[in-house]
């Protein structure tokens, strides 16, 4: 009985909507239309707001992943050691399609083997390769640093499984490449590329 108490009172107030005096049903049904299409035009206007906002949050927290898989670095190289990582990934990062910037590279990847900037270093690599070579660094980085990340937020993981679909989609192997976009799909939704946007969303 006490649950019929709220639905009575809500007919005792809106029962004059109903009356003779009140708007047709037709005109209700309009004016409701009506008032759905404003909605879905303020809907509309707000989106894109909402996305960025969405982004910039993302952005943000996968920017704190990079910070703490740095720090995981601080518990198994030295100062020193740290310095020169940083050293052999900067001749590189500052320019890294350099003969110059390919030897630091293959130096950070031959001497220091479970380092951050190693993962970016071997995802460095398969770019700047080609045929065989790119799909070993890139199969590399997808193996053994999939945990990594630059420090702008970019996941080495996620990034390579892009990078070795496209190539493996121009050799002519789509079901790899159906595959490897599956797996970026599902295991980093939130993955982003260098410039903040979706991984996701450049296929």
């Amino acid at each position: 009985m006490l649950k019929l108490i709220p639905v009575l009172l809500l007919l005792t107030i809106t029962a004059p909507v109903w009356s003779e005096e009140s708007e047709s049903t037709e005109q209700l049904k309009a004016r409701i239309a009506e008032l759905e299409q404003r909605l879905n035009a303020l809907e509309e206007a707000v989106a894109p707001v909402l996305n960025k906002i969405k982004l910039e949050k993302i952005v943000a927290e996968q920017q704190q992943l990079a910070r703490n898989r740095m720090q995981q670095d601080r518990e198994i190289y030295t100062i020193e050691q740290l310095r020169e990582i940083e050293s052999l990934y900067q001749v590189a990062n500052r320019n890294w399609r350099t003969e110059q910037a390919q030897q630091s590279l293959e130096a950070l990847v031959e001497k220091y083997k479970k380092a951050n900037r190693t993962g970016c270093a071997i995802l460095y690599l398969g770019q700047l390769k080609s045929g065989e070579e790119q799909k070993k660094h890139l199969q590399q980085a997808i193996d053994d640093f999939s945990d990594c990340f630059y420090g702008n937020g970019v996941q080495v993981g996620a990034y390579a499984r892009l990078l070795l679909a496209a190539h493996l989609e121009q050799a002519g192997d789509s079901e790899a490449a159906e595959k490897l976009r599956d797996e970026l799909e599902k295991l980093y939704p939130d993955a982003i590329d260098h410039q903040g946007n979706f991984l996701i969303d450049a296929f």
